[in-house]
């Protein structure tokens, strides 16, 4: 059975038109990059992932095109692998499907059955279970975004509950080694947005020590700043995957922050807020 769109119509319009218009519209948007991608299929591949906020496009949208406007330029790769948090509760504490296909209103996307199955196998704790993922949005939101860009792609969808910078580093070791293994070029898209439903100002602040330890690539500093500062941020766990993953590979590796905002930068209502941000991972 294929995963039919969650949340078409809702995050994202569902009428394929509208959809490529508001794609088009976040990446002309003020807080956009402010120009359409020029899109390059055999670019320089220098990307390994990227941190890409998950709300709907018309809060996030502009902010999260300007990650895809490093996809779009870079080239496309064998394979995306989208991690995103679970907040359905559904399902096992970290999921993923090597079955079937999903759906948008943009058109079939293919699971990498052989890599999905690979990364179950090496990792341990990274379990089959299409339920986790049936009614998530986290990595749902993401795919329209590629299908614009590159059109028909592959991708291996993980679902994770339980976000931990122990489970990070063994999924980040399993993909690793299980793209090693079946020499897959892969790109990593970890899902996630920042600090939840506080002012404005405070959200900021909260956003910018979290900002500043996935620069630094830094897990543990990263998960005890969320519990000592009390900040909501949805999806350290994929956040820690990228981060664990780009120390793997035998290259020098740059973080750079290409966007940060918040909702109240798109609404105007600053009184309670959530923290976007778009961080790309490459190798010099």
């Amino acid at each position: 059975m294929p995963r039919r769109p969650a949340v078409a119509g809702m995050f994202y319009e569902a009428d394929p038109e509208l959809l490529r218009n508001q794609i088009e519209e976040s990446y002309l948007h003020p807080l956009g990059p402010g120009k359409l991608p020029k899109i390059s299929i055999k670019g320089p591949r220098k990307v390994l992932g990227i941190v890409s906020p998950h709300a709907g496009y018309m809060y996030s949208g502009p902010i999260a095109a300007h990650g895809f406007y490093q996809l779009a330029i870079d080239g496309k790769p064998d394979t995306f692998i989208i991690l995103g948090p679970n907040h359905t509760g559904l399902g096992s504490p970290i999921a993923t499907m090597i079955e079937d296909y999903w759906v948008t209103p943009l058109g079939k996307v293919d699971i990498d059955s052989e890599l999905a199955k690979e990364v179950v196998k090496l990792s341990g704790i990274v379990d089959i279970d299409p339920s986790a993922h049936r009614y998530e949005h986290s990595v749902e939101v993401q795919i329209p975004f590629l299908q614009y860009l590159f059109g028909e792609i592959k991708f291996v969808p993980i679902s994770m509950m339980w976000q931990t910078p122990e489970a990070a580093l063994r999924i980040a070791k399993a993909i690793h080694e299980a793209s090693e293994k079946l020499n897959r070029d892969i790109v990593i898209i970890a899902s996630t947005d920042l600090n939840h439903y506080e002012p404005h100002s405070e959200t900021v602040k909260k956003d910018e020590m979290t900002i500043n330890a996935i620069l630094r690539r830094d897990s543990e500093e990263l998960s005890k700043i969320l519990d000592a500062y009390n900040i909501s941020m949805c999806g350290p766990g994929p956040t820690m995957v990228l981060m664990e993953y780009s120390k793997l590979v035998n290259h020098e590796v740059e973080v750079k922050l290409l966007k940060h905002a918040t909702s109240g930068d798109i609404t105007g209502d600053k009184s309670a807020v959530v923290g976007y941000a778009s961080i790309v991972f490459r190798r010099r």
